[in-house]
């Protein structure tokens, strides 16, 4: 997955009520035109997103969403840390100057500083969100000086004892300076992977003391069928040469702001809607007060386990996609509730999901012989938080632990107002016709592709993820660097290739096959073409889900070449790569899952390795070159996020009578206020 997992009304007028979410989505459109997107720079775009269905919210649901949202903005300044050491110094300074200078304010440098910004808040740092490189702002280190100086009243985060040209020299190297953290997340196997990355989960710590560490906690586990997930919410540092632990938790690291999450999550569980879904907020609030791992698998297991719920929520340590080492997790919030007409879908998905998983095209012995707990439903999300912020996946599963899965289920959801989102501002840019090699795949795709993405996306989060087993003894980090790569393939590989099966059309899901070759153009054409997109000219492959989707369709390219299955076609000087046979396609999908499920399984970080690095990470920069130019002409954004709507809680006589919501679409405001109102770290 990016990732992850979600949640009937108890009132059956509210289920009667909320029960065609989609179809106000889809109503939308003959309604007043809602701007969607907002503004463009760089190589990002900004969109809005709705929330159709909470007007009709009972108030206690209202409020319940209110205070959710409020733990789910609290958590802002932790991601920002976790991604580098001196993001938040950086980000706070940036935040001074765009509200206190005091200098020309319409020139072409301030209107460069500007974009610089915009880019930081959108990464959460200094840091490209998907290619994890420092990127630099296009002015000089003189100018930046300049706009520090001339930013009078600005409250800048100057060290105890530091003068301010002291600190203007420090920021400035940092933000300048090619060698100093110039990546994120360092993949390259050559070098050691902590060292190498300017993520902020180790300090004084090299990879080989990492791994000792964690693997001395593991052994002292042995086979425990329940294993910790060991490292997960803390900081891994080496003081007075002792390695050692830093918690995430009330009276550790990261205290002021879990204070804050902990303080809405209590008001939260006193509007619970059932006693389940109080006592899983209890039991996440005992975490974050204790920070013990064990009990945030116990509270992941009643989670997953509250299936009646309708309004949902993530909010914790979850996904480790942001540390080398594949252990360390990164924060992250959600919060939405169930959009019951299209929840229908995806109930056939997890109605069926035996069906699935027992005919799957893997070894039998990496099957789940009993699936157990899996649910999946479409939300509607109401506020984004932490690393969802203002980048989000448009479908989650979760619990991650593998024995959670196996023992006791996952959720799974798909987040259609997203992806409506996301159609609407997309609406008439080009790319399809760019990038399509006919204008029968155009057709298919306009007829079908917005339906096969969110099929995809079910049956990824649903099915995928939470398909097949491991062998005893085998960890969760096995295969280390290479596991969010492969786990994310082995999810597209498993929806791919049951999009392709009558049984798809047999129990409703899609009314034609057209649907699943839809899907299948996308899927080759994203891996072979347009993804290239999002990567600078000599760069490799570095974000997981690029890796997957690379790794998939240059795989089936390769080993389908003796039978033409998918063939290179040049057109008018451009390059296309047309799918001649989709059911053999499909075959090498099956295969291709057959034996990462095999890799996962067993642990086999060897064969790992050999996939990932022949199929996924280089590019032929022939191709790399005409895509990025061919991409260029259309003047769209390869990269999107979200503001956030606004609540507003209306009391009185100290009770909620209701809670209010507004589309905001000035996102410099919005970041600033989040400023202002969620700074906890400083």
């Amino acid at each position: 997955m990016k990732r992850i997992s979600n949640r009937v009304f108890i009132l059956i007028l509210a289920s009667m009520t909320i029960s065609n979410l989609s179809s106000e989505l889809k109503a939308q459109k003959t309604e007043k035109p809602f701007n969607y997107l907002i503004e463009q720079f760089a190589d990002a775009k900004i969109m809005r997103y709705t929330v159709p269905g909470f007007d009709i919210l009972t108030i206690k649901q209202k409020t319940l969403v209110y205070y959710l949202s409020q733990a789910a903005l609290c958590g802002r300044d932790i991601i920002w840390d976790q991604n580098c050491k001196l993001n938040l110094p950086i980000r706070n300074t940036l935040d001074a100057i765009v509200l206190n200078y005091k200098g020309d304010r319409k020139s072409k440098d301030f209107a460069n500083f500007l974009v610089y910004v915009k880019r930081v808040w959108f990464s959460n740092g200094i840091h490209h969100h998907y290619s994890n490189d420092k990127f630099f702002p296009e002015i000089s280190k003189a100018y930046f000086s300049q706009l520090i100086k001339q930013s009078v009243g600005g409250k800048f985060p100057i060290n105890k004892g530091e003068t301010m040209i002291q600190f203007t020299e420090r920021l400035t190297s940092y933000i300048f300076d090619p060698a100093i953290a110039p990546k994120k997340i360092s993949l390259d196997t050559s070098k050691d992977l902590i060292l190498s990355s300017a993520t902020n989960f180790y300090e004084n710590v090299t990879q080989k003391e990492a791994e000792e560490f964690y693997a001395n906690m593991m052994k002292k586990d042995g086979e425990n069928p329940t294993p910790i997930s060991y490292g997960l919410n803390s900081k891994l540092v080496k003081e007075n040469g002792l390695v050692k632990e830093q918690v995430y938790k009330i009276g550790g690291l990261y205290s002021k702001a879990i204070e804050q999450i902990v303080f809405w999550l209590i008001k939260a569980k006193d509007v619970a809607e059932n006693p389940a879904q109080k006592a899983h907020i209890e039991k996440l609030i005992s975490f974050y007060q204790t920070g013990d791992l064990k009990t945030w698998d116990e509270y992941n297991v009643m989670w997953v386990k509250d299936t009646h719920s309708s309004i949902d929520y993530v909010n914790g340590f979850i996904e480790v996609y942001g540390d080398p080492m594949g252990i360390k997790a990164t924060w992250e919030s959600v919060v939405n509730f169930k959009d019951f007409e299209a929840t229908k879908r995806t109930e056939k998905i997890s109605g069926n999901a035996q069906w699935f998983e027992s005919n799957s095209p893997v070894d039998e012995q990496f099957k789940k012989k009993e699936v157990k707990g899996v649910s999946a439903k479409v939300i509607t999300v109401a506020q984004l938080g932490g690393d969802c912020y203002p980048t989000t996946p448009i479908g989650i599963n979760l619990p991650n632990a593998n024995w959670i899965r196996k023992d006791h289920g996952s959720k799974s959801v798909t987040m259609e107002n997203i992806t409506y989102a996301y159609d609407q501002a997309a609406t008439g840019n080009g790319v399809l016709e760019e990038f399509c090699f006919s204008k029968e795949e155009i057709e298919r795709t306009k007829k079908y592709g917005s339906v096969s993405d969110n099929l995809h996306t079910d049956m990824h989060e649903c099915l995928g993820h939470g398909s097949g087993q491991m062998l005893p003894g085998v960890s969760d980090g096995a295969l280390k660097n290479y596991h969010s790569a492969l786990e994310e393939a082995r999810a597209d590989l498993f929806a791919l290739y049951f999009m392709m099966d009558k049984k798809m059309v047999e129990v409703g899901l899609i009314e034609s096959l057209e649907v699943a070759k839809a899907e299948y153009d996308k899927n080759i054409r994203n891996g072979l073409l347009m993804q290239l997109t999002r990567i600078e000219f000599g760069k490799d492959i570095e974000q997981a889900h690029m890796r997957n989707r690379a790794l998939i369709a240059n795989w089936c390219l390769e080993k389908g070449a003796a039978e033409n299955v998918i063939e290179k076609k040049i057109k008018d000087n451009k390059t296309y790569f047309v799918i001649n046979d989709y059911e053999k396609l499909r075959n090498l999908y099956g295969q291709l899952l057959k034996e990462i499920q095999r890799i996962k399984s067993t642990g086999d970080y060897e064969a790992g390795k050999k996939l990932v690095e022949t199929y996924a990470v280089k590019i032929n920069p022939e191709i790399h070159k005409e895509v990025l130019t061919r991409y260029a002409k259309l003047n769209v954004a390869p990269y999107g996020g979200f503001i956030n709507p606004n609540f507003t809680l209306i009391e009185k006589a100290g009770k909620v009578i209701d809670v209010k919501i507004s589309y905001p679409d000035d996102y410099t405001k919005q970041m600033l206020n989040y400023d202002k109102k969620y700074s906890f770290l400083k």
